[in-house]
């Protein structure tokens, strides 16, 4: 039997996207393909720097997973399939690990599932319902080409992108210093958003209530 390493399960609201303040599952894939570090580089589009431990883990079987997603709620197992909770499939990359298996084992417990990924792995046929992109990559290298949003999070003085990704809704994010938002960043943010209103603001809103 497969089993998934995973840094952690909790419950809390979405911090970002246009879910914020929705209470979700998140589930934290351990290891990613890539890398967000300030100097740009094979595996780092450059600008800002990763803000998640990613390299620890612990090996769960795809029950012991969804048993501990429903645990995390405080909910009965029954509140949760009535209610349709989200599970919020993250990591480090989550694409890596997250197959069909896991996505039809949540859904079979009545959860919704979304995941937050780079977009260097095709998802489009795991049935997950929505999926955010945060390409971490240049362009040419993005392989998730639909998504419900993209986002970007733009340092100061980074520039407007051009999505490979054709999504609903396209988001820019300013980049965040420890638990304070640069502020800079978020001027730069602010500025393309006023010269291309087809872009919104979405801030890490989980950083401002110190909440995971």
């Amino acid at each position: 039997m497969r089993r998934y390493t995973v840094n952690e399960i909790f419950y809390s609201p979405q911090g970002e996207g246009m879910r914020a303040g929705e209470m979700s599952v998140f589930i934290r894939f351990t290891g990613c393909n890539l890398r967000c570090a300030m100097e740009a580089g094979a595996k780092s589009i450059g600008g800002f720097d990763c803000d998640t431990e990613f390299e620890s883990g612990k090996a769960m079987t795809r029950e012991e997973l969804v048993a501990e997603a429903i645990t995390a709620t405080g909910l009965t197992a029954e509140q949760v399939a009535d209610d349709h909770v989200w599970v919020v499939l993250s990591g480090g990359e989550p694409a890596l690990q997250a197959d069909a298996e896991i996505v039809d084992a949540l859904h079979a417990a009545g959860m919704r599932v979304a995941i937050e990924t780079n977009g260097s792995i095709d998802v489009s046929n795991r049935g997950i319902d929505w999926i955010t992109v945060s390409p971490k990559v240049a362009e040419h290298a993005v392989r998730q080409m639909t998504a419900n949003e993209v986002k970007y999070v733009r340092g100061a003085g980074q520039s407007l992108p051009k999505p490979t990704c054709t999504a609903d809704f396209k988001l820019l994010s300013p980049a965040f210093n420890g638990l304070s938002i640069d502020r800079k960043a978020l001027e730069t943010c602010l500025d393309l958003i006023r010269k291309d209103p087809t872009w919104r603001l979405s801030v890490q809103m989980h950083k401002a209530w110190q909440v995971r």
